[in-house]
């Protein structure tokens, strides 16, 4: 029997490493499938994760039907043995309905990998409903970490190292840039007290050479 599975967690704990993972772990077995994506960080019709695995995909724009899209792959003769979708908090919760429509009609395995909440700990819409239609849901194993140490649960938005509460569910960013809009992973701790590692370091300068000593 085909399933939806939906491998979710915070950013930094290796969702689309994982999804370029199991694509090639089919590929490499000769089975074919399709890569769908939406709004990664490497820009329209590409998956990217963070240690430098890429591949192309299919953009995943508003009003796509995914299920028609892969029933039209089939007509034209293409083989889809699987399917791999990243980034799937941001699909339309209709698009997910298209997913479970495809493992149940179609019978195609279909892996979705995605984050939960978002920077206000609100869910996506379009997780919402992979949790509600998904026949599992599975955290990642790779936790992420919190600047202290303890493991992350929450994405935080920042921008010059300090917390955002307010704006946009949707808002593309990275990390690399310490002064432009991003997002860092805290504990639930220091997501509710807005500490994020910057301003930790404020509040804590360094020791100077002579102390402790």
């Amino acid at each position: 029997m085909a399933e939806l599975t939906y491998y979710c967690g915070t950013m930094d704990s290796g969702k689309s490493t994982l999804a370029l993972q199991t694509a090639h772990n089919h590929q490499s077995r000769g089975r074919s499938g399709v890569i769908f994506t939406n709004k990664d960080r490497g820009g329209p019709g590409m998956i990217t994760s963070r240690l430098g695995l890429r591949s192309e995909a299919v953009e995943v724009s508003d009003g796509l039907d995914l299920h028609k899209f892969v029933v039209e792959m089939l007509s034209r003769g293409e083989r889809v043995d699987f399917i791999i979708s990243d980034e799937t908090q941001f699909f339309d919760p209709m698009q997910i309905e298209q997913l479970a429509q495809i493992v149940d009609g179609l019978g195609i395995d279909v892996y979705a990998f995605g984050i939960l909440t978002d920077f206000r700990t609100k869910m996506f819409p379009g997780s919402a409903r992979l949790v509600e239609l998904a026949d599992r849901v599975l955290p990642l194993q790779v936790e992420a970490l919190c600047w202290c140490g303890q493991r992350a649960t929450h994405n935080a938005r920042v921008s010059y190292g300090q917390m955002i509460t307010e704006g946009e569910q949707v808002v593309v960013g990275d990390t690399k840039d310490p002064d432009a809009i991003g997002y860092e992973v805290l504990c639930r701790r220091h997501h509710m007290r807005r500490v994020t590692s910057r301003s930790a370091r404020a509040a804590r300068p360094e020791p100077l050479p002579f102390q402790g000593i």
